[in-house]
């Protein structure tokens, strides 16, 4: 079964656990002196914040994270179905977990992820090179996620 995931880049973190944790009313999963998790059941989200220097505040970007290979496979037939270009990362470590993943835009620029978590990491992991999705639309700082190009505008 998929899980919606949100990452929000904060100001401060653990005032953001604070407010969250109220709001959730669960305690974080995963807590880094600068990233929590929570892998709620209801709504059923993988909601992650991170305090980077230079980063963007606010979502950063959006995914579908799966629990197996198979439900992965058809996620990525998805990608490559809506259009635009898809960055094909592979294996990578990002906010200390090791997944294998890939990136998409939407035509505004609103930047997605598609993962499966093959386990964690002690450390928080690189951004890959997004040359392939270069543009103005999506938070050029944003921790893990690529600067995107929106599509041309259509009738609306």
């Amino acid at each position: 079964m998929k899980r919606l995931h949100v990452h929000v880049g904060v100001d401060n973190l653990d005032q953001s656990i604070g407010f969250y944790s109220a709001l959730f009313g669960a305690e974080p999963s995963v807590t880094k002196s600068d990233y929590a998790k929570w892998m709620l059941e209801d709504p059923r989200v993988n909601f992650a914040i991170s305090c980077k220097e230079g980063a963007a505040k606010g979502v950063e970007h959006l995914g579908i994270q799966v629990e197996d290979g198979a439900e992965l496979a058809d996620v990525y037939g998805r990608l490559k179905v809506a259009g635009g270009p898809v960055l094909e990362e592979g294996a990578t470590t990002c906010c200390y977990a090791k997944s294998e993943k890939s990136w998409i835009a939407d035509p505004d620029g609103v930047v997605w992820e598609a993962f499966l978590t093959q386990g964690e990491s002690t450390v928080y992991g690189d951004s890959p090179d997004f040359d392939q999705l270069s543009g103005d639309n999506a938070a050029a700082t944003a921790c893990c996620a690529p600067k995107v190009e929106a599509a041309p505008k259509g009738c609306c």
